[in-house]
């Protein structure tokens, strides 16, 4: 069978800025796999250009179940099986979650009484049975957005799930609760990829690997030691055992006052 996700050598860059370097990865069937890295990493990049996201010069290749992905259009990369969770899940007012999943179920060739059968199941398991009558994500807490995220891919049954930051403004009650959802979620059917800045949520999940991303490129990968040496350490860490330097900026090193005495205009 083929992987649910294999990229090789993807580079990406918007406005002459180069954020993805070389970066290869490979998900398959039946695992979940945790990236994480600092801030400006490339982590939400690589699922905006895995997902289509207009404006990025992209090289290299990318493929759900073996059909390849960067010459499609969005629609096309879903009806393949490519399916992303947000970081920041949007409000849709009068658009109800029912509604809004029978439509998408439709758009993905499911008939309408397999799609009801699967909400009902699943919005029992995900415990979203509240919210199927409520407008998207109205009034939701952090978590249960998430929560209902989790919900929406297990009826849409994606072959990939792309989970860009599913922990990100969360308190500890709502990370473990969406890590549950996680663990049920996974199927031999599915690959996923979480993306995340923090351990806390691997404390209720266990990644079959987790991969380390600093600088648009996959650096380092492993089990349950390297989420540990995070945590001890941090990405310099990682950085000064790999001897990876950081990058060079433009211009002279500013010292801390310049910033508060630039002026905001020219005079």
């Amino acid at each position: 069978m083929s992987s649910a996700l294999k990229v090789e050598g993807l580079s990406a860059a918007i406005d002459g800025k180069q954020i993805l370097d070389e970066l290869s990865l490979e998900v398959p069937f039946g695992e979940i796999h945790a990236i994480m890295g600092p801030n400006g990493s490339g982590k939400s990049t690589l699922c905006h250009v895995l997902t289509g996201k207009a404006g990025y010069q992209v090289r290299g290749s990318a493929s759900v179940n073996g059909e390849q992905l960067l010459s499609m259009s969005v629609d096309e990369r879903a009806r393949a099986g490519l399916l992303q969770s947000f970081q920041y899940p949007t409000e849709v007012p009068g658009v109800r979650l029912r509604e809004f999943m029978l439509e998408a179920a439709e758009e993905r060739g499911v008939a309408p009484e397999e799609a009801s059968d699967r909400i009902a199941t699943e919005s029992a398991r995900f415990d979203v049975g509240r919210f199927l009558d409520r407008s998207l994500n109205d009034n939701l807490s952090g978590g249960e957005k998430k929560r209902s995220e989790i919900f929406q891919m297990a009826v849409l049954k994606p072959r990939m799930a792309l989970l860009d930051e599913v922990d990100s403004g969360l308190d500890i009650d709502a990370v473990r609760q969406v890590a549950e959802a996680v663990e049920q979620m996974r199927s031999p059917d599915l690959g996923g990829l979480m993306i995340t800045h923090y351990s806390r949520i691997l404390r209720y999940l266990t990644p079959d690997r987790i991969h380390v991303m600093i600088d648009g490129r996959i650096v380092d990968s492993g089990g349950g030691e390297l989420a540990e040496e995070l945590e001890q350490g941090g990405y310099e860490a990682v950085r000064q055992r790999l001897g990876i330097e950081r990058p060079s900026t433009d211009g002279p090193m500013r010292k801390p006052a310049d910033f508060f005495t630039d002026t905001p205009f020219d005079v």
